[in-house]
């Protein structure tokens, strides 16, 4: 049995996935390592005080359903934390006073913390049965060793999240004027063409329309920079009120804005 979920794993490994995916998979095969009727994955939130049960799998009588939300301090994974006991077959006699393992009737518990790279406490994984069941040596080692996956996983999936929206926010600011807000001359060549690809499959008019302030230096050598930024800032403001939500108002550097208006006639133009 053991080389047989060692193969499932290594081949689980092997194919990228989403975290539900992998769970989903180690929880069948814990099931059958364990012989147990239910396997869950939980999500412990300190703060709130709660646990959560994120993913399960259900194969008998009993039912840990997902999305089940429980006060930490009455589940049975808190009481095995605080015992140093994560396992017991005899789960109503030693702790009787869990009304959730009452009202699911769970008799064995076998479960372990998973814990990050950091030292916090992300959750438990488990596995339990209203009936009596042994524990093999087997049993606990290929729990800690999926607890030691997910922990991995999730860890993984945070940093290529954190990637993700780091990379958003350089892609944005990258595209955008840092003065007005407004995108820059970088977000407006780069999209060119594909909006006129797509006028052209739609057989509609693109309008670019190219605003130039007259005398902006003068207000720069007159009342300064400051000043000078300000005024920017506003005639930004007034092209956004001014344009529909399908126009782009975007800022082409220095005193020089342009704004492209898709599906819009000379005519049109000009009454925007």
């Amino acid at each position: 049995m053991s080389d047989i979920i060692l193969a499932r794993v290594s081949q689980t490994l092997a194919t990228e996935q989403s975290l539900e995916s992998l769970v989903r998979q180690l929880l069948e095969m814990l099931e059958l390592v364990t012989n147990m009727e239910s396997t869950y994955l939980t999500k412990i939130d300190t703060q709130a005080d709660l646990q959560h049960i994120v993913y399960s799998r259900n194969s008998g009588g009993m039912n840990i359903p997902e999305n089940l939300s429980v006060p930490w301090g009455d589940t049975l994974c808190k009481r095995a934390m605080d015992d140093g006991c994560f396992y017991s077959d005899h789960v109503p006699e030693q702790w009787a006073d869990c009304d959730a393992a009452k009202a699911l009737g769970i008799t064995t518990f076998l479960s372990t913390p998973i814990h990050l790279t950091d030292g916090s406490l992300y959750g438990t994984l488990c596995a339990t049965s209203t009936a009596q069941k042994p524990l093999s040596f087997n049993s606990e080692h290929v729990l800690q060793l999926f607890a030691s996956i997910i922990a991995r996983y999730i860890e993984k999936e945070s940093l290529v999240s954190q990637l993700q929206e780091a990379n958003a926010a350089l892609i944005y600011h990258s595209y955008t004027d840092a003065l007005t807000g407004l995108p820059n001359r970088r977000a407006i060549f780069d999209n060119l063409e594909m909006l006129f690809s797509l006028a052209r499959h739609l057989n509609h008019a693109v309008l670019l329309a190219f605003i130039d302030l007259d005398n902006f230096k003068e207000i720069n050598d007159r009342f300064g920079h400051k000043v000078g930024d300000v005024m920017l800032k506003t005639v930004s403001q007034i092209l956004q009120m001014a344009t529909r939500p399908s126009d782009t108002p975007a800022r082409l550097g220095g005193d020089e804005f342009v704004i492209l208006l898709p599906d819009t006639s000379p005519e049109e133009g000009r009454a925007i």
